[in-house]
């Protein structure tokens, strides 16, 4: 384990920080690979009954994967397995045998906002910005499975529209469609209302939870996707490699549409 991800065990709840806040709690590989170690090795012996997730640094809970990363992708096969080890870490998360709690304060953003939509329940501050802007950034994709998780919390209308326009949803917004079941006016009453919800789920009978959340989550991949030729449209295109660099310039990218 590094210092960007921390994990403490208060009574029965497992928190669990995201702790870049130089920028923004983005997720590195490693961070992503900790985060699935940590509900991969969850206990099931009744020592932790909840898991919560937030992000420190009072701006964000995670903007989205460290984009320095992608500089190093090459060939298709680097986009494909970027995207399958995404899949896992989302997996991992869905799969954790406790419920778990994103507790959601500023930006939320790629693949923060994709964990977010892993977890069982979503709250958040006044303060939320959700939203994946890659059509405005990057120019990448999200996969099939990523987009079936999205369309079944929020509608697929409104993902369609919101990727397409790379707009970031409000908290307002957020609890009008039920992607979040409460908002708090700031990061203090969110952590405090992460701990009251976290001791009332420990205190719910875990085999109903658990089977609960993996029977949802089998109905909805009940069907499997080939989505790699969609992966290397985006991931392999001239507009993604200068988008990536626009980005880290902070300029405005030229799309070509190749």
């Amino acid at each position: 384990m590094t210092n960007d991800i921390l994990s403490e065990l208060r009574g029965q709840t497992l928190w669990v920080t995201f702790n870049r806040p130089e920028a923004r709690n983005a997720m590195t590989f490693a961070m992503y690979e900790e985060l699935a170690s940590l509900c991969g090795t969850m206990p099931t012996d009744g020592s932790v009954r909840v898991m919560v997730i937030t992000g420190a640094g009072g701006k964000a809970f995670a903007a989205g994967t460290d984009m320095t990363q992608f500089r190093a992708f090459k060939t298709e096969q680097d986009a494909w397995d970027y995207e399958e080890q995404i899949t896992s870490v989302l997996t991992a998360v869905e799969t954790c045998p406790v419920p778990t709690i994103a507790a959601l304060h500023g930006a939320c953003t790629g693949g923060g906002a994709s964990i977010a939509a892993s977890c069982d329940i979503r709250i958040s501050s006044a303060q939320l910005k959700f939203g994946f802007p890659i059509a405005r950034t990057l120019g990448n994709c999200l996969n099939a499975g990523n987009l079936a998780r999205l369309s079944e919390l929020m509608g697929a209308s409104r993902v369609r529209e919101m990727i397409f326009t790379a707009r970031l949803m409000g908290a307002e917004e957020a609890s009008a469609i039920g992607l979040v079941a409460d908002v708090l006016p700031d990061e203090v009453a969110l952590l405090a209302r992460a701990k009251d919800l976290a001791e009332h789920l420990a205190s719910m009978a875990p085999l109903t939870l658990r089977a609960t959340k993996e029977a949802m989550r089998r109905n909805r991949e009940a069907i499997a996707v080939d989505d790699r030729d969609l992966v290397s449209l985006c991931y392999m295109s001239q507009d993604f490699k200068h988008g990536l660099e626009a980005f880290l310039a902070k300029a405005k990218p030229e799309w070509s549409g190749t």
